[in-house]
């Protein structure tokens, strides 16, 4: 167990990582950050930040020396940079269980080896992989195998000339092709597990996409019967063991024809798990601090349900002048329930996340009329 007033570390310094400082912090621990920018919003907070390349063996050993135990707040971290801090000090998640989820290959051939329902799949790691496909995965979706985010990085294909196109846009580089699914909706798990095998599960949310970006997360999840909320538990639950996971985890899923679909794999937390900072007894952040210090979990229940919406660089460009113009804050603050979180982010850029904010309610069924009044607000 580690306790505090211990240092310990993080391996990226986005938002994910600002709010793990945050939470650490809380429980009375120093915080070091690895992270390359100097802009860093996770490093402008922490006790010291290192600007250094994820690979560089002097950070790495000074990180080492300085913590006594290193997390990471995203999945492209190269692995063979948590093995090697694995020699020092402990890692949670481990190198194995993220080199498994920062490759959509790995991913989907882990899901396959143990059964996990998924959409069916095929790895492309040249032409002759999509010449060889069968015409049943069509219409899909070709996605980058490592790399791909908030919908980078992936394009919709009605066949095989047009995989081939969207592969050689992609320069050759090993790929996934998924079939496209007509979707009910989606949700996601987020979850944490202890080195003991414990684990704690928030309520599910669920899940709407804007351009491949989050855009409102509902928790819980309004469209969820409950033998799926049980039957995702049981899938999050597989998965995590399997990996012999510690840490926060999310596992999206997509719900086709009334059946669970994983999607994908997050060893961190969750954009979608937002919520928890404010609905919840402990949030995704706070579990993720216990698990890598070997603290017992917190009480991972909502005192309340909430609806979460993230806030794009856009809303800066609302006028026809292309011109920046700071959003209303004060007129999103008179909804009293709202919580609203600005990451500290210097440049605002369409498509990039800026914030979020959090209405907390008794019940989520009406959770498309209170979003809507919430932007229009901001928009004015």
């Amino acid at each position: 167990m580690i306790l505090p007033p211990a240092t310990i570390g993080v391996l990226g310094g986005g938002q994910l990582g600002r709010y793990f400082v945050l939470a650490a912090h809380k429980l009375g621990y120093r915080v070091l950050v690895l992270d390359p920018d100097k802009q860093s919003v996770a490093g402008q907070i922490a006790d010291e930040h290192i600007i250094a390349a994820y690979d560089d063996v002097n950070a790495l050993n000074y990180m080492a020396t300085a913590c006594s135990a290193v997390t990471t707040e995203f999945e492209n971290i190269p692995a063979d940079t948590l093995d090697y801090l694995a020699g020092h000090i402990p890692v949670r998640p481990s190198a194995a269980a993220v080199r498994i989820c920062q490759n959509r290959s790995r991913e989907k051939s882990f899901l396959q080896a143990h059964d996990i329902p998924h959409a069916a799949s095929l790895n492309i790691t040249g032409e002759q992989d999509i010449l060889m496909s069968p015409a049943s995965i069509y219409p899909g979706i070709i996605k980058l195998a490592s790399s791909g985010y908030d919908g980078k990085g992936q394009q919709i294909v009605e066949n095989k000339s047009e995989a081939l196109a969207a592969f050689n846009q992609f320069n050759s580089q090993p790929c996934v092709l998924e079939k496209k699914l007509e979707l009910d909706y989606e949700v996601s798990v987020v979850l944490a597990r202890n080195e003991d095998g414990n684990t704690a599960f928030f309520p599910i949310a669920q899940n709407v996409h804007k351009h491949g970006i989050l855009d409102v997360s509902v928790m819980p999840a309004p469209a969820l019967p409950e033998h799926l909320r049980i039957e995702a538990e049981g899938i999050a639950r597989l998965i995590a063991g399997k990996m012999d996971y510690i840490g926060t985890m999310a596992v999206e899923f997509f719900v086709a024809g009334g059946q669970l679909l994983v999607n994908e794999i997050a060893p961190r937390p969750h954009n979608s798990g937002h919520a928890t900072i404010d609905a919840c007894y402990t949030s995704q952040f706070e579990q993720q601090v216990r698990a890598l210090c070997g603290l017992p979990l917190g009480d991972s229940r909502a005192h309340s349900s909430a609806i979460m919406i993230n806030i794009l660089g856009d809303h800066w460009y609302q006028g026809s002048d292309g011109q920046t113009k700071i959003p209303d804050w004060q007129a999103l603050l008179s909804i009293p329930a709202l919580k609203l979180h600005l990451y500290g982010k210097e440049e605002p850029r369409p498509g990039r996340k800026m914030g979020h904010f959090t209405i907390l309610t008794e019940q989520s069924g009406n959770w498309d009329l209170m979003a809507a009044n919430a932007r229009q607000k901001l928009s004015a």
